[in-house]
């Protein structure tokens, strides 16, 4: 009856935990708006490797008093343990800069690189010895993983920029699939082992896709991070002619006139939550006989997709919202080009300046088209990759300042009033 009672109490400790974490993950989605989306992922991603960390550890010192560490089960406990304190800490540091808590800009020991490859020579030194190590010391050398791993997960994404942090955070996800299922394998789950596996390997999938459409390998990403911010030879950063401004009445009337209207969004108009003005701009301009689309960079928000959900919920007709490859080629005959809240996805210095730190992804050549306006709070920022754009600069573009939800708006009415 005691065996009976206390697995009756352990099940409704569990039930009471599970609980207590439902409610909990509740309150926070119900908190969450789609622009906080990648933050809160990073923050789950941090939960999911302390949860390993702590499981391979719990686990050792189970089964130590048994004296059955070795083996593929101590492999998969010191695994468990290292990728999870590598995602805790790597998944707060990522949480930190798409909050605006951290810095975008990348922070590093000098010889990061020597350094981190030091740490990961040691952990395989340290499993090595795990494996055939008495109790006191194979816990030890679980602490040493556990410590080297949380240092490298903040390290490494410490180093990374904001123009490769939408890479970090797909990796990320990858990391904490493999350490769910190597707790899984550890635990003789063939669920957990199945849904990391999962998890893992669509988020490794993922990372890939997202380093070919920012022209990047991973090793590049997560060694190199984002290059230096872009000088000419001399050492001195580059100047620009000024730029011109342009009315929400002037913006109204040149869309009024086109018959060729591309929408290039960026993370600035999910955070204004100008989508829904923008469903009922496009409509206008539809019913006036204008081709409106919207060009989507792959990489454009902090996560894959999260442009286009935002479109999809403000009812935006799917056919027209494009990749960037689909559309690319159609912008020299494209009448106006209106570029919200986006600037890394439409700088031509990722073509033109071998120095800059998005040389060589691929952008939306907003520049080609035959009018460009862009709408922009303030020309004193920066993008997220801590660059400016010459585009801004140009001949045939104009600057519309101000916050894009309130210039939306103003544009559905002068809009209106033009039609």
């Amino acid at each position: 009856m005691l065996g009976a009672g206390a697995t009756k109490a352990g099940l409704m400790g569990i039930g009471a935990l599970l609980g207590a974490g439902a409610l909990g993950g509740l309150g926070v989605a119900t908190r969450v708006g789609p622009t906080e989306l990648p933050q809160t992922v990073a923050a789950f991603h941090s939960l999911v490797g302390l949860a390993a960390a702590l499981t391979g550890i719990g686990e050792y010192l189970l089964r130590a008093a048994e004296g059955a560490t070795g083996g593929a089960v101590g492999i998969a406990i010191y695994l468990a343990t290292f990728l999870g304190g590598l995602t805790t800490t790597g998944s707060i540091i990522a949480f930190g800069k798409l909050q605006g808590l951290l810095s975008s800009k990348p922070v590093a020991f000098p010889k990061k690189n020597v350094l981190n490859g030091a740490l990961m020579a040691l952990n395989a030194w340290a499993l090595t010895r795990f494996l055939s190590a008495p109790a006191g010391l194979g816990l030890k050398l679980l602490g040493i993983g556990a410590a080297t791993s949380a240092f490298l997960g903040a390290h490494i994404t410490s180093s990374i920029g904001g123009a490769d942090m939408p890479v970090v955070i797909t990796s990320l996800n990858s990391a904490s699939g493999w350490a769910l299922c190597a707790e899984g394998f550890m635990l003789q789950s063939t669920l957990l082992t199945t849904v990391g596996a999962l998890i893992g390997f669509s988020g490794a999938i993922l990372t890939q896709d997202m380093c070919t459409s920012m022209n990047r390998g991973i090793v590049s990403v997560l060694l190199g991070g984002a290059a230096k911010p872009k000088k000419t030879g001399d050492g001195v950063a580059k100047e620009y002619a000024p730029h011109t401004e342009v009315g929400v009445g002037g913006l109204a009337s040149r869309m009024a006139e086109a018959k060729s209207v591309v929408i290039v969004p960026g993370y600035g108009l999910a955070v204004a939550g100008a989508q829904y003005a923008i469903a009922d701009i496009v409509a206008k301009l539809q019913a006036n006989g204008c081709s409106v689309r919207f060009a989507i960079h792959p990489v454009a928000g902090r996560m894959p997709g999260q442009l286009n959900v935002l479109l999809a919920e403000a009812g935006v007709p799917y056919d027209v919202v494009l990749e960037m490859d689909e559309i690319n080629d159609d912008l020299p005959d494209t009448d106006l080009v209106i570029v919200i809240g986006a600037s890394d996805t439409v700088n031509s210095d990722a073509e033109d300046d071998p120095d800059s730190a998005i040389a060589g992804m691929p952008v939306i050549r907003a520049w080609t088209a035959k009018n460009v306006v862009v709408l922009k709070r303030s020309m004193g920022s920066v993008s997220y990759a801590g660059t400016d754009n010459p585009v801004f600069y140009n001949e045939n573009t104009d600057i519309l300042l101000g916050d894009a939800k309130a210039s939306c708006d103003a544009l559905q009415a002068a809009l209106a009033e033009a039609l």
